[in-house]
């Protein structure tokens, strides 16, 4: 098993390394590429480091994304572990069947069949099982995948290297970075997103109001729950908030009546702050941020939220962060989703209207943004990323498995004179 294993991505390496691409043989680890896309989803039968584990339910249909950058000629085979019992599997791509009966004596690849893929893009194999002599139809670990096309690329999820199994379930992560007037000290960032409906997916994160030291935006946390979320990271970097020193901790200064504050960690650690509010998918929510030096080596942070069914801004959270002595420096927005059994579901938004405003109420409009994704999209493990323009706003797409992606590091202008700076009155901010 080891020895197939590590014997068919030495082949893989060899061929990808060389450029060369007459003969292409990869091993796709179900681990980093499959979700439960059909029946209930429970602690016991779960998709592991090892692969599909407890596999009991003639319900569960488990689907296996990779892409490849040309019509090919494919060969499949499904690799598995503790196939001792006999079973009988269905394995479904492009819309054609096959079965395949795992048990004693069989064959380890277990050959699927050959597939002919017409165009470029992301293919699915769905396995579902049919019979089963034990509890269980078996482990599946890993989906072989041969080509003899020249110059055919199959791309997945590789490797657990820092994680990156999970990081590949979750989705490829995409930002805009908007470029700012050169010398000047900014101290407020306002923007807008409006998620278009059906794109509000459990598990996404729509980030307006991105700083350099933190972030600010609105995500979906489940069926019933919907947050608006403000953090600011601590000097200190660890991801583990009790390991920071007194001197480095982020301090709540003041926060709104509805708002919960407390440190966060596990992706940095620092202050975080939310308030529980039902936005909708298809209304256009306001952010706004303010960054100003305190005059005594600390920061401070302010974030409000302005929603159109309350009329009114929302104060969300003052953080002072020590150690900083800076204004307003390299806004951006972000997408992501956090949920890694969901990473298969794609979402969007639209982010408009940003704008700056100095130490002197001059506002700016920020009309050019950079396109940039994580280290999953640009490692090429996920490329179901975009991002871009219409009009007079930018938008952010990840998830969904769609083709082809948006070039990372693209650049993106919006016209400068389609929108009017906001009405912010600041002496009347709550």
């Amino acid at each position: 098993m080891k020895h197939i294993f590590l014997t068919s991505l030495f082949t893989a390496f060899m061929f990808s390394y060389f450029g060369l691409h007459a003969s292409v043989v990869i091993v796709i680890p179900l681990a980093g590429n499959t979700y439960q896309t059909a029946g209930t989803i429970s602690s016991s039968s779960r998709i592991t480091a090892s692969g599909i584990e407890n596999w009991v339910s003639a319900e569960s249909v488990y689907s296996v994304w990779f892409n490849i950058n040309k019509p090919a000629e494919l060969n499949l085979s499904l690799i598995m572990e503790n196939s001792d019992q006999k079973s009988k599997i269905k394995v479904t791509v492009l819309g054609k069947s096959y079965i395949i009966t795992p048990g004693p004596g069989a064959k380890n690849p277990f050959p699927i069949g050959l597939v002919k893929a017409t165009q470029s893009g992301y293919i699915r194999v769905d396995l579902q099982g049919l019979e089963k002599s034990g509890p269980s139809y078996g482990r599946p670990v890993s989906l072989q995948v041969s080509g003899e096309d020249r110059g055919l690329i199959i791309s997945c999820v590789k490797d657990n290297t820092d994680n990156r199994f999970y990081w590949g379930r979750r989705g490829p992560s995409v930002h805009l970075s908007y470029k700012t007037p050169v010398d000047t000290d900014l101290e407020w960032f306002y923007s807008e997103i409006t998620v278009p409906e059906g794109e509000d997916i459990i598990g996404s994160y729509f980030m307006a109001n991105g700083f350099a030291e933190g972030y600010f935006g609105m995500q979906v946390n489940s069926e019933t729950e919907r947050r608006v979320i403000f953090s600011v990271w601590s000097p200190f970097v660890t991801d583990n908030p009790e390991e920071i020193p007194e001197e480095d901790r982020i301090r709540v200064i003041r926060k709104g009546e509805q708002t919960i504050a407390h440190d966060f960690g596990n992706e940095g650690s620092g202050g975080h702050s939310r308030i529980l509010f039902p936005w909708k998918a298809g209304v256009t929510y306001r952010f706004l941020n303010r960054v100003r030096p305190d005059g005594n080596g600390n920061t401070l942070y302010s974030a409000w939220f302005f929603a159109p069914e309350t009329g009114s801004w929302q104060f969300i959270t003052t953080f002072s962060r020590p150690k900083t002595d800076t204004w307003l420096k390299r806004p951006h927005s972000f997408l992501e989703n956090f949920v890694d059994r969901n990473g298969y579901l794609g979402r969007m938004a639209w982010y408009g209207n940003q704008w700056a405003c100095d130490t002197n109420e001059k506002w700016y409009r920020l009309t050019e943004a950079r396109f940039t994704g994580d280290d999953i999209a640009r490692r090429g493990y996920r490329l179901d990323f975009a991002g871009g323009m219409e009009g007079d706003r930018f938008f952010l797409r990840n998830g969904g498995f769609f083709s082809p992606p948006v070039p990372l590091n693209s650049t993106f202008t919006v016209s400068p004179t389609k929108l009017s700076k906001p009405e912010v009155d600041f002496s009347a901010l709550p």
